[in-house]
């Protein structure tokens, strides 16, 4: 009967952003700082769609799961990353690290799909406006989330099995600030052929099906704007989709700049920059850009703070009004 591979590492080393320790601190409060406005961005577009009725619309449904996804995304990651910008010896257990394999390929991929949805959504506004309510159905938009998640789970368990396969000898330091796939297949020991053709089957996937689907959308409304006769018309229509266009690039941009180059001892250092985009400056990014490009959140968040705020004072007048009764 076959054995399962046991690694002999029982913790690894991250070497971080910077091995240099004039920069340790300013990068803490960097990141701290961005940490802080990713969860607090995200948080209020979280709050502000569950509280108003005039978002629970399928646009605001996806980006609801995007600002919920990237509030996870970042904090599989940032705390760690923390952390180690103030310890010397930046240490991680091995089940902390291949649980954060998990989790960080779980709401990447989460974060394409969820993304691709949202272009087949604009396409659908955009392109058949008039049948936009029947053919974007509450059930579609749930079906859209559910496989997105499917796809995520399931690539996530793959490329976790194949990493718990690996056995890890006396090499344990990853010269990168989180538990990324490709940094701990350069320290197994044994065969990683197996993780490279998952990489190579699931990578062609997630890369032909969301990036196909989001040009083609976009091919079709591009088409559909410039048919639009009035400027008024054009500008709106430009204006619905420049958001997440800029949200697209930022996340494909960038992962591709980090996955698409050679791996080398030179390149690596670029890999963590590069890598600092789609897992720190995109997450803290996407909440400015669908807030301050949005007039529907900007009157979401007008009307719940005004509304907290009678609230606020009737609850510090009830006692006197009561008093006077």
């Amino acid at each position: 009967m076959d054995t399962v591979n046991v690694s002999l590492v029982t913790e690894f080393i991250l070497v971080g952003l910077t091995g240099q320790p004039d920069l340790q601190m300013p990068l803490f409060f960097v990141f701290l700082a961005m940490y802080l406005v990713t969860a607090l961005g995200n948080l209020c577009l979280i709050i502000l769609t569950v509280l108003n009725s005039h978002l629970h619309t399928p646009m605001y449904f996806f980006l609801f799961n995007l600002s919920f996804i990237d509030l996870c995304y970042c904090s599989v990651f940032t705390p760690q990353m923390l952390v180690n910008f103030i310890l010397r010896k930046n240490i991680i257990s091995y089940l902390e690290c291949m649980t954060q394999v998990y989790f960080f390929v779980f709401f990447a991929i989460s974060e394409c799909y969820v993304l691709t949805s949202m272009a087949y959504d604009q396409y659908m506004a955009i392109c058949n406006p008039l049948l936009y309510n029947v053919l974007m159905s509450p059930k579609l938009c749930l079906s859209l989330m559910l496989g997105s998640y499917f796809i995520a789970f399931s690539d996530a368990v793959a490329h976790t099995v194949c990493m718990l396969r690996l056995t890890f000898c006396d090499a344990n330091t990853i010269n990168h600030y989180l538990c990324d796939i490709p940094p701990l297949l350069q320290l197994s020991c044994t065969s990683t052929n197996v993780n490279k053709l998952v990489i190579c089957i699931a990578g062609t996937i997630n890369i032909i099906v969301p990036t196909s689907t989001i040009f083609i959308s976009y091919g079709f409304i591009l088409s559909s704007i410039f048919r639009i006769s009035s400027s008024e018309g054009r500008s709106k229509a430009f204006s619905t989709c420049s958001s997440h266009i800029i949200a697209v690039f930022l996340f494909f941009g960038s992962g591709a700049f980090e996955y698409f180059k050679p791996s080398s001892g030179d390149s690596m250092s670029e890999r963590k920059i590069y890598s600092v985009f789609y897992t720190n400056v995109v997450p803290m990014f996407n909440p400015l850009i669908y807030s301050l490009r949005n007039k529907h959140i900007k009157v979401a968040l007008r009307k719940t703070l005004s509304s907290r705020t009678i609230s606020l004072d009737k609850l510090v007048f009830m006692p006197l009004t009561f008093a006077q009764g």
